[in-house]
């Protein structure tokens, strides 16, 4: 019998990714996004710095700019 707190966490996905880099930009603690998003912290240092979906800062920062003008 599988429980629930055997399941694995969420996996991230591009867009999930590029969330994580506006949230970090705005100022939100690492864990607190992994807890928002099920993962572990490990998840999210992987996207801080590159390491998991590739061009997703990049894509953030469009999103960033076009929401600003």
């Amino acid at each position: 019998m599988t429980h629930a707190y055997n399941m694995p966490s969420y996996q991230l996905t591009f867009d999930d990714a590029v969330q994580v880099h506006l949230m970090l930009m705005d100022g939100w603690f690492a864990n607190r996004i992994a807890a928002h998003f099920d993962v572990n912290p490990g998840r999210i240092s992987d996207v801080k710095f590159g390491r998991l979906h590739e061009g997703s800062y990049e894509d953030a920062m469009k999103r960033r700019r076009s929401a600003a003008a």
